[in-house]
């Protein structure tokens, strides 16, 4: 599972640094650390990417890793995020 959240937020970073859709990124981000969205309005918010029931189940999981944190943890990993926003290799302005 830890694999697979390395994965995704991997892919979601290749994303960014190729200098395209770095704001969906920070929304993607954001959507997937509030606990105030389920599982199923998480992968409705993100249907667009999802081609598969594969996809579908792997989002579930994906966003379960993060319902199941503690908000001290959620705190910190978007702190992190937004270290790396701020960073030149992605180049995005926190408001």
């Amino acid at each position: 599972m830890k694999l697979l959240m390395v994965l995704m937020l991997a892919a979601l970073l290749l994303h960014c640094y190729a200098d395209s859709g770095c704001k969906l990124l920070e929304d993607v981000v954001e959507k997937t650390m509030n606990s105030d969205i389920s599982i199923p309005e998480y992968k409705e918010l993100l249907q667009e990417f999802i081609d598969s029931d594969a996809a579908a189940e792997a989002m579930g999981k994906f966003k379960q890793c993060f319902l199941s944190q503690s908000h001290r943890t959620l705190k910190n990993f978007g702190l992190m995020m937004h270290t790396m926003y701020d960073s030149i290799w992605c180049n995005i302005k926190s408001n």
